[in-house]
């Protein structure tokens, strides 16, 4: 069982940059991928970055692809490091993490969630 806290989220203007974090309790988290999604009002819940168990290997979706950066630490902690931000990337962010051997895009695909956090980004 993994329990997941992000933080982070806030209010910035376009072309600002906020860091996001994952705090994860439980087992141990560097046996889970671990992965971001973003849900913006009236939309489905989409998928935003992911990085490896040991965090050599990372994926993007297109829209953030040269904006976004994400990392773990050596402990339990995942962030999402976010550059020039624009109003259409303004949602909820969600981590997420999966014992599954490899990364998936699909919400299904992730076991554990946390509650998300706000990002809001005005133009």
């Amino acid at each position: 069982q993994v329990q997941l806290v992000e933080s982070g989220g806030g209010l910035v203007q376009a072309g600002g940059s906020l860091r996001l974090s994952c705090a994860a309790s439980g087992r141990t988290f560097s046996t889970y991928i671990v992965g971001w999604f973003r849900q913006a009002p009236g939309k489905e819940r989409e998928f935003v970055a992911a990085i490896s168990k040991r965090g050599v290997i990372t994926y993007y979706a297109d829209s953030v692809k040269g904006r976004f950066t994400i990392s773990r630490d050596n402990a339990n902690t995942v962030y999402l490091q976010m550059n020039s931000l624009r109003p259409e990337d303004t949602a909820v962010y969600y981590c997420a993490a999966t014992s599954r051997r490899d990364y998936g895009q699909d919400t299904g695909e992730y076991e554990y969630w946390g509650q998300g956090t706000q990002v809001t980004v005005s133009s």
